[in-house]
């Protein structure tokens, strides 16, 4: 057992942790936080993902106690972020989802995708995605959902408050 201290969705967490813990793991099974999602359990399929220090990763991979003095985001922890308000929006008028199952890990990185400007084309949009499956939708959807958020992020001025 470890002491960990991860600062989730904004709030500091000091929890006893197994020292092979994965971090998806202790954010559903101990926080309650359930819209992180489990299934490969390999960091191969993206649906895990969530923000640390500011840059997505695979939770299922990720030992907790390796998270310990890190900033944690969890799906749950984007209520009130702006972008992800068009995210989410936009997810929903171009049909980005149907079973809902990969779309807290597809937000958080199409999220992170869209802050370092990589969505410029419908070609680097699917690259960029290639880490997170979604066995639903064909990724038609997904892609023009992604495209909708750049044009009103564009439409703002490239300025969102995350």
């Amino acid at each position: 057992m470890s002491k960990t201290s991860i600062t989730l969705n904004g709030t500091v967490v000091t929890a006893e942790v197994e020292d092979r813990l994965s971090l998806a793991d202790f954010i559903r099974d101990q926080q309650g936080l359930t819209g992180t999602h489990l299934a490969c359990e390999h960091g191969v399929c993206g649906a895990c993902t969530i923000e640390l220090d500011g840059a997505p990763a695979r939770s299922c991979i990720t030992l907790a106690i390796a998270a310990d003095g890190k900033r944690v985001n969890t799906i749950e922890g984007f209520d009130d972020d702006a972008l992800m308000g068009i995210l989410r929006e936009a997810f929903s008028e171009a049909h980005g989802l149907q079973c809902g199952f990969c779309t807290p890990g597809m937000l958080i990185t199409i999220r992170d995708m869209i802050q370092r400007g990589v969505c410029v084309s419908e070609q680097k949009i699917r690259l960029a995605l290639a880490g997170n499956i979604c066995r639903c939708t064909g990724y038609a959807g997904i892609v023009k959902a992604v495209k909708l958020a750049v044009t009103r992020v564009a439409e703002r001025g490239n300025h969102v408050e995350a």
